[in-house]
């Protein structure tokens, strides 16, 4: 029972502290908490907190503060992530729906995450690596030029326009326009980049053999050349990680919960590897909101804050992250319940464009 009791002192601890900013004592903890015992048995309890690493005194104040390792039990007993408010998730809904593109989805979470819970979000792009082609479109543009449009299953769109050299306009470049597109999306079409960039190399080698051998012309061997590299370029420019941040003025309003400077955060924030890294440490359990608390932060300049995130992608399989980093001192409860919740609305319209 005394554990129990100890345990709820810190909850109070945390919850008082969040919202104040200032040292707990035990005074203000029976003031303002239904604890049911006295002054003196809360003393007890946070005289053993502090011995357990839960609590300390800053400076020479008679109150205290939650450690690192304390939040990490806060957190870690939380018996469920409290789902939002009707209000909440229909303001989520809304702000996120009618993006006409990735890149507009993932502006509008970076955006959404730093408003709703007032710390720097942070997005990953989904991973091309994890993705898959979903449709290859091949559309003339003039005489001898094609527009390829790559579509994948994340619902990004990637457009090239290629010169084939050769006539497109005519009953010929007609069926050959027909047939790379029929050869491309046979080898491409539901398989992951890294799959298809091989496949689609191995099209241009099965033409260079073809022709002169069963009728190809050589120009039609070019055609397929020249469609093969653009989608080529087009893989190894989207395949570098990114990720997109907001809300960096954040964290000038949490100033004093830095003991010496933002800056070391800032300059940590701008080494996108850094954070990348970070995101791609996650668990594998899709529906896991992980919380990196403080010390736990491997990077240096990141260890007086907290990354809270989650993945999100399409199906069961993650493509990629989105979190939110602040000081320690944050909600924790209402933060994990805002990256959940953005999370998932991101995946359902990842699943939504998908399957039209």
């Amino acid at each position: 029972m005394s554990e129990d009791r100890r345990l709820m002192v810190l909850r109070a601890i945390v919850q008082d502290y969040v919202q104040t900013s200032e040292p707990v004592g035990s005074k203000a903890l029976v003031e303002r908490h239904h604890l049911g015992v006295s002054a003196a048995t809360v003393r007890n309890d946070m005289a053993l907190l502090e011995e357990e690493g839960l609590i300390h005194a800053p400076h020479t104040s008679a109150g205290r503060v939650p450690t690192d390792a304390g939040y990490r039990v806060f957190v870690d007993r939380l018996s469920a992530v409290k789902p939002l408010g009707p209000g909440e998730r229909r303001a989520i809904s809304q702000f996120l729906e009618g993006a006409v593109d990735l890149d507009d989805v993932v502006d509008r979470t970076v955006r959404l995450l730093a408003g709703l819970t007032r710390q720097v979000a942070v997005v990953q792009y989904p991973s091309l690596t994890r993705s898959t082609v979903r449709h290859i479109e091949l559309v003339p543009m003039g005489t001898s030029h094609l527009m390829i449009v790559l579509i994948v299953n994340t619902g990004r769109v990637e457009q090239r326009v290629v010169d084939t050299g050769r006539v497109l306009a005519d009953a010929d470049g007609e069926r050959l326009v027909a047939s790379m597109r029929t050869r491309l999306n046979e080898v491409a079409a539901g398989v992951p980049f890294t799959v298809a960039a091989t496949r689609l190399r191995h099209l241009v080698d099965d033409a260079a053999a073809a022709a002169g051998t069963d009728g190809a012309d050589d120009t039609d061997r070019a055609a397929m050349e020249a469609v093969v590299s653009a989608l080529g370029d087009a893989l190894v420019e989207e395949r570098e990680e990114r990720v997109v941040l907001a809300g960096q003025a954040n964290l000038a309003r949490a100033g004093t919960d830095f003991p010496r400077t933002i800056g070391p955060i800032l300059e940590a924030l701008e080494e996108h590897v850094t954070l990348l890294r970070l995101l791609g440490q996650l668990g594998d359990d899709p529906e896991l909101v992980s919380v990196r608390i403080g010390s736990e932060n491997p990077v240096t300049g990141l260890q007086t804050t907290s990354l809270v995130s989650m993945g999100y992608g399409s199906g069961a399989e993650r493509v990629a992250s989105l979190g939110v980093l602040g000081p320690t001192r944050m909600d924790y409860p209402t933060t994990m319940a805002s990256v959940r919740a953005v999370a998932r609305y991101v995946s359902e319209i990842l699943d939504a464009n998908q399957a039209t």
